[in-house]
């Protein structure tokens, strides 16, 4: 593995342990040349399928940016880390089986589904960008939509 600080491949692993229940490997490794110390994390192999975006053309899929868009729409909202972790994983799950394609409209509306669920400032938040609200109309459109179902 190569050193973040001083580029060296010359680094050996400290310390390894469980990570995001067990699904991934965390790893305490060390520069030899620098002795600068960091973290790597091993796991498997994320989904593999295609993303059909709204203007039909496709993309592989990226955890990391669905795992941003969350992130953002949870920020700074008392969340754990691990609920938005085994988030991702249900929803992966679930969007594999669809096949090797599946519409981003519907990765959108999975996420706002359970973001609903989870928290519903991040809700609003997610649906804010996802929905393209323009004017304040929009948002309270979808308030009282949400102040609905939640009576």
């Amino acid at each position: 593995m190569q050193c973040p600080k001083c580029s060296s491949l010359d680094t050996k692993v400290i310390d390894s342990r469980d990570y995001d229940e067990k699904t991934a490997i965390r790893r305490r490794r060390s520069c030899e040349q620098c002795n600068y110390r960091f973290n790597t994390f091993e796991r498997y192999e994320t989904p593999s399928f295609m993303v059909e975006k709204r203007e039909n053309c496709l993309e592989p899929y990226n955890r990391q940016k669905v795992e941003r868009g969350i992130l953002r729409a949870l920020q700074k909202r008392p969340v754990e880390s691990e609920k938005v972790a085994n988030l991702i994983k249900l929803l992966e799950h679930k969007w594999l089986s669809h096949g090797k394609k599946i519409s981003s409209k519907i990765i959108g509306q999975d996420i706002m589904e359970r973001l609903l669920e989870l928290d519903q400032v991040a809700y609003i938040r997610f649906a804010s960008v996802y929905k393209d609200f323009d004017d304040i109309d929009s948002f309270k459109s979808e308030l009282a939509r949400l102040d609905n179902t939640s009576s």
